[in-house]
């Protein structure tokens, strides 16, 4: 179908491997540092790995030099090898992702191909790589690409133990393997998830299946020995502490609303079809089926799992009253192989579902060029929207005025979407056809591709730069760093924070009226300024710049 194809097929696909990995990696690494790191996330895992660098302290997760319970350590370990190859900077904290991508896209391949075959592969590979959160993933620092991926090995293990005869203890060893990295790298809730799509799949069974004790013992012992081995080593340091708090927070995020994470009901439906088109458009049919059959789907086999999967994760994510777009990023794995699975048996899906799947995307396809069109020429309205007060925010109308050094040919970013659209409607004229999908996906990393070097830099100066610019520009001093009424990790990232533990209590409320032994800088949100000023009015004014504004307090003198 495309991509090579040879007589032999393990030449191929070695073939195929490379070109894969090669595309992969120009995709995924160019420009890794091109913008800062975004709040919170980002700049937390990242602060975290710079910590661990600063102390000497591999073994603790910390966030200003104190205990940082929610996360176990084995992306922050990532981050802390990647800095010490490329330096403490943004590229470093994106590197292991990009690792992950061009690992992510392989694996796929190559299980697509051991599942169906190798053009089944290479239509799972363009999916993954094509559709839009995704990719974006993978040129981030965030936690949850390498989270995602892990859990996606051991489900796929767990699936060859139960539905092939033979290496059972190899199978059920590398699905707890997966498992247990999964948890090192963000915590039980890949157990959970683990548990409840197995569990749902032998009621699908009726619990017929042939599982031995010895495949279980095995199971328990390489998950307890993977996944447990830094919770055994914090406790022997006894550390029971940070074990306990751990726990109290993977429940709280159950139980509660996290602050500025709620959201309604169907927030993740919505987030990833939006976010992980078009496979989530091509995936439709799969998870609303009408009669007469769209395709030859086996039962149970990966088609069963990935369902399995894709309902468990969004299910859970949408009881969760915490509402994250990345919690529901597991599910990219299930829409994408969905997605391939639809095309792959285009010949045999329903009528109705190829015209609908037509109009959708030809109409969400149309609608993001618009839409991005717009982001990238949004510098020369924004003038309009304050004016007129469609926007109203002290804070955001600041943000706003700030100079993104737009250069004119942003837009450009937008032409592989057009690209995209022509030949979609080009190659299949009012139907899909595989070579009509196969050209509009192919052309989504593109576009994700310019828009991140060309748009994200100019967005990001209306956001946190000017914050960015000024913790930079202190980080060299011998200085407390501190934001009042927000919440960042920007300044201990940016602002290189030293470890102020031993000094005299450096609480917010210290640091403002305390007697301070060294000299302390303060950020503040410009809706906040005039309380802060008449607050502390011995607190030096310093600058403000889109939307934030900065003060200086001098070292305390005492006689």
């Amino acid at each position: 179908m495309f991509f090579i194809m040879s007589s032999k097929p393990e030449i191929s696909a070695r073939l195929n491997n490379i070109i894969i990995g090669i595309i992969s990696a120009l995709l995924f690494i160019p420009f890794l540092g091109g913008v800062h790191l975004f709040d919170w996330d980002e700049i937390n895992f990242a602060e975290s790995a710079r910590e661990m660098i600063s102390s000497r302290d591999y073994l603790t997760v910390q966030i200003n030099f104190t205990q940082f319970w929610e996360k176990p350590p084995l992306f922050i370990w990532m981050q802390v090898i990647s800095m010490k190859l490329f330096g403490i900077n943004e590229f470093a904290a994106r590197f292991p992702n990009a690792i992950c991508g061009i690992i992510s896209l392989l694996v796929l391949f190559n299980v697509g191909r051991k599942v169906k075959d190798q053009n089944f592969g290479l239509l799972w590979v363009i999916f993954y790589g094509g559709s839009m959160l995704p990719f974006f993933y993978f040129k981030s620092g965030i936690i949850d690409p390498w989270f995602n991926l892990f859990i996606f090995s051991g489900i796929y293990f767990i699936y060859r133990y139960f539905e092939e005869p033979g290496k059972k203890l190899v199978h059920c060893s590398g699905s707890a393997f997966f498992l247990g990295l999964a948890i090192l790298t963000k915590g039980p809730v890949a157990l959970l998830i683990f548990i409840l799509t197995t569990g749902v799949y032998l009621l699908y069974r009726k619990f017929k299946v042939n599982i031995k004790v010895n495949e279980v013992l095995i199971f328990i012992a390489v998950l307890c020995v993977t996944g447990g081995f830094w919770f055994i080593l914090q406790i022997m340091q006894g550390n029971l502490n940070i074990i306990a708090d751990f726990i109290i927070y993977q429940i709280r995020l159950f139980k509660t609303q996290d602050a500025g994470h709620g959201g309604f009901l169907l927030y993740h439906f919505v987030v990833l079809f939006i976010g992980v088109f078009p496979a989530s458009v091509f995936a439709l049919p799969s998870l609303i089926p009408v009669r007469k059959s769209q395709s030859k789907v086996p039962s149970p086999g990966i088609h069963l799992w990935m369902l399995l999967l894709f309902w468990v994760v969004i299910i859970l994510f949408t009881i969760v009253r915490t509402k994250i777009v990345h919690y529901s990023s597991l599910c990219y794995f299930p829409i994408t192989f969905l997605a391939a699975w639809n095309v792959y048996h285009l010949e045999s899906l329903n009528p109705v579902w190829k015209k609908a799947l037509f109009r959708i995307t030809l109409v969400l396809e149309f609608v993001l060029a618009i839409v991005f069109t717009g982001f990238s020429l949004a510098d020369q309205f924004k003038e309009y929207l304050i004016i007129h007060q469609w926007i109203t925010d002290p804070f955001a109308v600041a943000c706003l005025k700030a100079n993104g050094g737009w250069k004119g040919y942003e837009f450009i970013s937008v032409l592989p979407l057009v690209a995209g659209l022509i030949m979609y409607i080009s190659f299949g004229f009012r139907e899909i056809t595989r070579k009509s999908v196969i050209a509009l996906t192919a052309c989504i990393p593109l576009f994700m591709f310019f828009t991140m070097i060309l748009v994200v830099p100019r967005v990001e100066a209306y956001s946190q730069r000017a914050a960015i610019d000024f913790f930079k520009s202190v980080s060299d001093k011998d200085a407390y760093l501190e934001t009042i009424g927000y919440k960042s990790y920007a300044h201990l990232f940016y602002g290189q924070i030293k470890d102020h533990r031993k000094d005299a209590a450096p609480a917010k409320e210290w640091l403002l009226t305390g007697n301070i032994d060294k000299t302390a800088y303060f950020s503040v949100k410009i809706n906040r300024k005039e309380k802060f000023m008449k607050d502390y009015p011995s607190i030096e004014f310093l600058y403000e710049e889109n939307g934030f504004v900065f003060f200086k307090r001098n070292k305390v003198a005492i006689n």
